[in-house]
């Protein structure tokens, strides 16, 4: 029989992960089941772009993982249960969708589960989040926002809440491809403050060139149809918000027996096994690892895809009866978008702490744009990469063992 392994989610972590595996493991051997709610892989780093008009190239995952054996469900996740091991999907679609007559959703065995739903956005419970404010944390909102940001009229107000990477590309995409438009952009702290001076730097004289209000240390106290209210500032005018400030994982994993942090992530070893089921791997925004210097990993694309080349090998390697090997994973750059024309590549520690080292301007949005470009390359070739040798599982290499012998 083979050994199932399901993985939930196709986002950098999840698309990755199985890919590997693909490449990995011997198809006789194992049944890899694919299960994401959208038909498509989205970069989602990308996502400020298509809110603001810009087309993103589709990626089809039936086309991305044909002739891998990887098996593709088009579904959402409903729930997991972690201790009978199986999934419920709701909603599918493709062939094997259940017919409209059957009562609940469909149940899906596991022998291994690689859990990779990633997060959305957060309001942190702040009143009209929910009501009146856009995100770009998916592809939906995304296209929500460009529907409504098309409707504006030259002028209009437009405020970015968050000062993080997400707030600062979202801002500056927008402002970029709307000079008529009036942006704003408010962040509990200050925007950017985690850059080094000269990075910062940067980042604000962009800010300015692209006519962009910033509202530092602006602590957003609820969100109204035109405005949002600060604690400080008071009503910063806003025909539309854009809420950035924080995301979230989705509640499935807290909603078993295991074992999550305060955060909801799946607890994981070096391994990115979880530290409670063993037959559970978590990678990407969901799970909560320890990188470089014990610090916790930080969700990012960054994170997702070296997480799930550990996942992977792990998984693998215990599998095939080798070695499993641990590496610690650290940082090396973060990248921002400053609109089409315009970036910062900051070189930080392993610890993730910026360092003096910056390219900006158009070298630094060349840059950003290449390793966008090859993380998408990547997911969408996924038999292309080393490795490639697909191994045999070890108790079948025992079985055949014996055989010969006897």
């Amino acid at each position: 029989m083979k050994h199932r392994i399901v993985v939930l989610g196709a986002g950098y972590a999840g698309a990755t992960t199985a890919g590997r595996l693909a490449r990995r493991l011997h198809r006789d051997d194992v049944e890899i089941t694919l299960v994401n709610a959208d038909a498509e892989f989205v970069e989602r780093v990308r996502l400020h772009q298509l809110a603001t008009g810009q087309d993103l190239r589709p990626r089809p995952l039936h086309a991305l993982y044909a002739g891998t054996g990887v098996r593709l469900r088009t579904a959402r996740v409903a729930s997991v249960d972690a201790d009978r091991k199986t999934v419920a999907l709701t909603g599918e679609q493709g062939p094997d969708a259940l017919g409209p007559d059957t009562p609940g959703p469909d149940t899906l065995a596991y022998d291994t589960l690689v859990y990779a739903l990633g997060s959305t956005t957060t309001d942190h419970g702040i009143p009209g989040v929910a009501e009146y404010a856009h995100n770009v944390a998916g592809k939906q909102d995304a296209l929500r926002l460009r529907a409504r940001l098309a409707e504006l009229e030259p002028g209009a107000t437009v405020l970015v809440v968050g000062g993080g990477l997400t707030g600062i590309e979202a801002a500056t995409e927008i402002a970029e491809a709307r000079p008529d438009l009036r942006v704003s952009i408010a962040a509990r702290g200050g925007v950017g403050d985690w850059l080094s001076d000269k990075a910062r730097r940067h980042l604000h004289l962009v800010l300015d060139r692209l006519g962009i209000a910033v509202h530092e240390r602006a602590d957003v106290t609820r969100v109204e149809t035109d405005a949002v209210v600060t604690a400080e500032a008071g009503r910063i005018p806003a025909r539309v918000t854009v809420w950035t400030a924080g995301f979230a994982v989705h509640p499935i994993a807290a909603a078993t027996t295991l074992t999550v942090s305060d955060t909801g992530q799946i607890v994981v070893d070096g391994t990115m096994r979880s530290v409670s089921h063993p037959d559970v791997y978590a990678v990407g925004d969901a799970a909560r690892a320890e990188g470089a210097g014990g610090k916790p990993l930080r969700m990012a694309c960054a994170t997702a895809t070296p997480m799930a080349w550990q996942a992977a090998d792990a998984l693998a390697a215990r599998l095939t009866g080798r070695k499993v090997r641990e590496t610690t994973i650290g940082y090396a750059t973060q990248c921002i978008s400053l609109g089409r024309r315009d970036g910062i590549l900051q070189r930080v520690t392993h610890e993730d702490e910026a360092t003096s080292t910056v390219i900006a301007g158009r070298s630094g949005a060349r840059i950003k744009e290449l390793i966008c470009s090859a993380a998408a390359w990547s997911i969408s070739h996924p038999t292309m990469l080393m490795p490639s040798r697909r191994r045999r599982l070890a108790a079948t290499r025992e079985v055949e063992t014996r055989l010969v012998t006897t």
